[in-house]
């Protein structure tokens, strides 16, 4: 498998933020609200500004109550459930995202596809892991910063889902990142793990998303900003790994552990 690239290094940063970003972000905004896109929906983009766009088919594992649907809920601009509910099947949730390559200065629309699968669900059938696993482009690993076994049960969640597909994206997120404080999770543990994976690892956060003035309606332009360091971690790591599949990039000889 392929070295995870350093941050920066394959999308421009905060390029969502400058003008330019910001012109193709509205397509994926309705004053100031999100866009929900169905799977066979795309964004509108007017023809001077028309660009290819990258799908990829992402699945979301962890323990259950680490906050998977949360998250994806989150970067789709959508409601986070206040009372954790297990999924009881599978949830496929479209997110577009366009970003700017730094090599080329091309802007890529990105089409992110979850898939999220309840713990006990995933236990009790079989076939649903390997409907989640089968053609996958990147895995999610989520850990909770307030549940320490969630943590400790990363190594078995990267064997049992990732095992048997090393060329595939794998990231890590913690969850619940702004109740540090009283974490399980000390920063000790992180870097032996990085260390240990050669992973990229993002920390979110559990908090609500900021509100329009209404006090109703989730502000789609800061949930972005909230988000996007995810989408584009997302970005670089699947942009990356694409271009060493072609032959564009050479391979790393550093294998991360199995």
């Amino acid at each position: 498998m392929a070295r995870p690239p350093a941050h920066g290094s394959v999308i421009v940063p905060e390029w969502h933020e400058t003008t330019e970003g910001k012109e193709y972000l509205a397509c994926i905004l309705r004053k100031s609200r999100r866009r929900v896109f169905g799977l066979l929906e795309r964004p509108v983009l007017p023809p001077p500004v028309a660009i290819d766009t990258a799908s990829y088919k992402i699945f979301v594992s962890g323990k259950s109550g680490v906050g998977k649907t949360a998250l994806v809920a989150k970067l789709a601009g959508l409601e986070v459930p206040v009372v954790h509910h297990e999924t009881t099947g599978i949830q496929t949730t479209v997110v577009f995202w366009p970003a700017k390559l730094q090599a080329s200065n091309r802007v890529i629309m990105f089409c992110f596809e979850f898939w999220d699968c309840g713990e006990s669900a995933l236990k009790k059938f079989d076939h649903m892991l390997l409907a989640c696993k089968e053609n996958t482009d990147a895995f999610l690993f989520l850990f909770s910063f307030t549940d320490r076994a969630s943590f400790e049960d990363l190594p078995g969640q990267l064997a049992r889902v990732a095992g048997e597909a090393p060329g595939v994206v794998r990231m890590v997120i913690g969850s619940k990142f702004d109740q540090y404080m009283h974490t399980d999770v000390p920063e000790r543990d992180l870097t032996a793990f990085r260390q240990a994976w050669q992973l990229p690892l993002l920390r979110v956060k559990s908090v609500p998303g900021r509100r329009l003035a209404d006090g109703r309606t989730l502000d789609g332009r800061a949930g972005l900003a909230d988000t996007a360091h995810v989408l584009n971690g997302l970005a670089e790591q699947l942009w990356h790994q694409d271009q060493v599949a072609a032959g564009l990039l050479p391979t790393s000889t550093e294998n991360t552990p199995s």
